[in-house]
């Protein structure tokens, strides 16, 4: 006989307020289903009341984990609707600063996810200390430690202070050697391989039916990355290969991720190699009121969870309609599907796995 228990809506585990409704046998999980709504933002309609560059501040409180991501995708598809070409010099920038958060937002995710494990508190506070230099890179560079609101229409608000290449890379150059240290720490550690190899497995197959995105799509063996097959700014022209792992569980989920941290690192260190002098700084805003040129516009992004996409249609001083598909909302879906017959414990590794914030879901 089958028992229905509720799990949460609590933060502990659940990476935000998430409500789990399992149906279980003895251990064994039946069913899972996410209960989502209770950090509603209602952020696509908050939009529709405020001119286009009052509302990145918005968008930020979507993905707190990485907040540049959202701003820097609203701010795409503003300049899409208004046809605003992005200056050489900012797109470099832009790429600096995203994947630089790219870095922070996994190391959040691993702290936390390994913590989830029960036996890991060490490891977060490593993860915690570390994310702390990113952040302060990014806060040498917008002024704010957590909700940067830095992107502006054709460029950014502030360019990178001088010296931030040198502090960049001296991060970089530690982070680095960090890295190795966390992967030891944990693959060498019985408990943890025992928690997470051939667990919540997700097939190809079912990782493309159920429209997963990031690193849990390309944990399952599926290459695609919004970065190198709908190139935007200067990512074609590095050197960028999407990492990718076959075994769609959730080792290889943690696996992808420390392999983008990695070619994170290096991303940054091109793009700070190879960037151009010149001038960075977005259209004052006073000056966006003109009028949108395209009715309709919309932007994909390669968040640290996966495509984001907005989608626009313009009215000359605001957005007359925003929609959301946000990478959190697609991947909780699955979990229905990947926590089928699994052990009660393996819920906690598998919800980890996945990489979620709820605000991200709960736009």
């Amino acid at each position: 006989m089958s028992t229905r228990i509720n799990i949460g809506p609590v933060h502990p585990s659940t990476h935000g307020v998430l409500r789990l409704v399992a149906d279980i046998e003895g251990d064994t999980v039946l069913r899972v289903e996410p209960h989502i709504g209770f950090l509603h933002r209602g952020v696509e309609k908050l939009v529709e009341n405020r001119m286009y560059m009052q509302s990145p501040a918005y968008m930020e409180k979507l993905d707190y984990a990485a907040p540049m991501s959202y701003d820097e995708l609203y701010v795409a598809v503003v300049e899409k609707a208004m046809g605003v070409e992005v200056k050489e010099r900012a797109q470099w920038v832009r790429v600096v600063l995203l994947e630089l958060q790219r870095i922070a937002s996994h190391l959040l995710w691993l702290g936390t996810a390994a913590n989830d494990l029960g036996q890991f508190f060490t490891l977060f506070m490593w993860c915690m200390k570390d994310r702390d230099m990113i952040l302060r890179l990014l806060e040498s560079a917008s002024g704010a430690r957590m909700f940067y609101v830095n992107m502006r229409m054709g460029g950014l608000v502030q360019d990178l202070p001088p010296g931030f290449g040198g502090g960049a890379r001296d991060v970089l150059d530690y982070l680095e050697r960090r890295v190795k240290k966390y992967e030891a720490y944990l693959e060498k550690n019985p408990v943890f391989m025992e928690r997470t190899k051939g667990v919540g497995v997700l097939g190809k197959e079912d990782a493309i039916n159920l429209g997963v995105t990031g690193p849990v799509l390309r944990a399952s063996g599926v290459g695609y990355d919004t970065r190198k097959d709908n190139a935007y700014y200067v990512y074609g022209k590095l050197s960028f290969r999407p990492q990718t792992r076959s075994e769609g569980d959730v080792f290889a989920r943690y696996r992808v991720r420390m392999m983008e941290i990695a070619e994170s690192i290096r991303l940054v260190r091109d793009a700070l190699d190879r960037m151009p002098d010149g001038d960075a700084i977005g259209m004052p805003v006073r000056l966006i009121t003109t009028g949108a040129k395209n009715r309709e516009a919309s932007a994909s992004r390669e968040t640290p969870r996966g495509e984001g996409i907005m989608y626009m249609v313009a009215d000359p001083q605001r957005p007359y309609r925003l929609a959301i598909r946000s990478p959190t909302f697609v991947n909780l879906a699955a979990l229905t599907h990947i926590a089928k017959d699994c052990r009660l414990a393996d819920v906690f590794a598998i919800l980890g796995s996945l990489d979620i914030v709820m605000g991200d879901a709960d736009k």
